[in-house]
């Protein structure tokens, strides 16, 4: 335990003293971050509890930034009076919103997960790269399990892309060979 101790580089986490930050680029770095964390809180209130949100603020640089869910008129409406039953309208344009973010969401996640095999077979990629340098057999029966699966597709991959290659030049060829033959 003394040893993972010595090892830490890091302070971790520590709490970091309420006051204002006098240095501008520092004060505009820490605003971006402390709003992106603000308002993917919101979401998060929005998503769990299924609540209406807005957020209004002006950033130090003096752009204005909002969040709001479902929209800017449902919160101002029902800020104004809570008690108020919403328009069969506003009703439809917030289901609306809710959907499209939720749209959003799944894509997003769609997305996430299709960044997250690309660095996945970037990384084995490079894995296969510096085994190319120990020694071919010895590097693959080191690997587990999935990188055996992934090394497998990537090898019926490259030689499919081979195969086709390779018929490529050949009907290059075969081609070119029959103009030859009618004096083209």
């Amino acid at each position: 335990m003394n040893l993972a101790m010595e090892r830490k580089k890091t302070k971790g986490r520590q709490k970091i003293p309420m006051q204002k930050i006098e240095n501008k680029n520092a004060l505009l770095t820490t605003f971006s971050k402390r709003r992106e964390g603000l308002f993917k809180k919101a979401s998060e209130l929005v998503t769990e509890c299924d609540v209406d949100i807005g957020i209004m603020m002006i950033s130090p640089a003096g752009k204005p930034h909002s969040f709001f869910h479902p929209t800017a008129d449902v919160i101002v409406s029902r800020f104004q009076n809570p008690d108020m039953q919403l328009s069969q309208g506003i009703r439809l344009d917030t289901i609306t919103a809710r959907n499209k973010v939720n749209q959003l969401k799944n894509r997003l996640e769609e997305l996430d997960a299709i960044e997250d095999a690309a660095i996945a077979r970037t990384t084995f990629y490079d894995q296969m790269a510096e085994m190319r340098q120990k020694g071919w057999w010895e590097s693959i029966e080191q690997l587990n399990a999935d990188e055996q699966i992934i090394f497998e597709a990537w090898l019926r991959d490259t030689t499919s892309k081979m195969f086709h290659h390779l018929n490529q030049l050949e009907n290059g060829a075969s081609s070119s060979l029959g103009r030859e033959s009618f004096g083209v």
